[in-house]
C-alpha cells in the first residue's frame, strides 16, 4: 500500500462561498478546522498516522503557502463509543459536538443509552435496564461527576453518609457493586472506567444521553 496520497486541485469557482455570513460585529474568519476520524489500525500497516498528517500539511502548503497549520491528536477513553468523528470532534473541543450528539440521540431514542435522572431508570438500546435502587444511585454519582476521578472512600462517603457504622461498606464492596453495575450494562460497560491505583471515573460518552425530565417510553414504536 503507498503512503502516497493523489490530489488534485479543485475548481475553486465551483466551491460554495466561505460561510462569513451572520457573523458577530466585530469578527473576521482567520482559519478553519477540519475534523479527521480515523484510528491508526484503520489506515493499514503501512501507513502511519504522522505519515498522514504530514501529507495532509505538505498538500495544505503547495495549496497556500502563506497558510500554518498545526495538528493534535484526538485522545479518547477506551470504549467511549460513537463514530471517530464524533469522538474527535468531542475529544479536541469543538463547541457544537456534544450540542449536535445529544440532539442525535434525542431522535434516535432506542440508539445507545439514554439514563432519566427524575425517574431514576436507564434504557440501553431502548430497553429498560435492570438496574437495582443502589446500583441507579452508584451510576448516577459517578454521572454527576463527570470527568472527575472518585476513590472508593469518595464511593463510601457519598452515598453511605447517613447509613450506621455497620451498613457502610468495605471499599472492596464498592468493586463488588461496580463489578455488577458493568455487568447490566452490558456492550456499554465502559461508561465507568477503572483509573488504575487511583478509582473510578466517568467521562463524557458519545453513547450516553442524560436527561433530567421524563424519559422516553421503552415501548415507544
Amino acid at each position: 500500500m503507498s503512503n502516497t496520497i493523489e490530489t488534485t486541485r479543485p475548481d475553486l469557482a465551483n466551491l460554495p462561498a466561505a460561510p462569513t455570513a451572520g457573523l458577530p460585529e466585530g469578527t473576521e474568519v482567520r482559519g478553519f478546522a477540519l475534523y479527521v476520524g480515523v484510528t491508526p489500525e484503520q489506515l493499514g500497516a503501512d501507513t502511519k498516522l504522522a505519515d498522514l498528517v504530514n501529507q495532509l500539511k505538505a498538500h495544505l502548503s503547495a495549496l497556500a503557502p502563506s497558510a500554518t497549520s498545526y495538528a493534535a491528536l484526538a485522545l479518547a477513553p477506551q470504549d467511549l463509543g460513537g463514530s471517530n468523528l464524533d469522538v474527535t470532534r468531542i475529544a479536541l473541543g469543538e463547541p457544537a459536538a456534544r450540542a449536535s450528539r445529544n440532539k442525535q440521540r434525542k431522535g434516535d431514542p432506542k440508539s445507545g443509552v439514554v439514563i432519566d435522572l427524575s425517574r431514576q431508570q436507564i434504557l440501553l438500546d431502548g430497553e429498560l435496564g435492570n438496574l437495582t435502587y443502589r446500583e441507579f444511585e452508584l451510576l448516577q454519582f459517578f454521572i454527576l461527576r463527570e470527568g472527575q476521578t472518585l476513590t472508593r472512600e469518595d464511593v463510601i462517603a457519598g452515598l453511605w453518609a447517613d447509613s450506621s457504622e455497620a451498613e457502610v461498606p468495605g471499599p472492596r464492596t464498592i468493586d463488588v457493586h461496580i463489578r455488577r453495575l458493568r455487568t447490566k450494562l452490558g456492550a456499554y460497560h465502559g461508561i465507568v472506567r477503572t483509573v488504575r491505583g487511583s478509582g473510578y471515573r466517568y467521562d463524557y460518552h458519545a453513547d450516553v444521553r442524560v436527561v433530567s425530565g421524563p424519559a422516553p417510553s421503552p415501548d415507544l414504536n
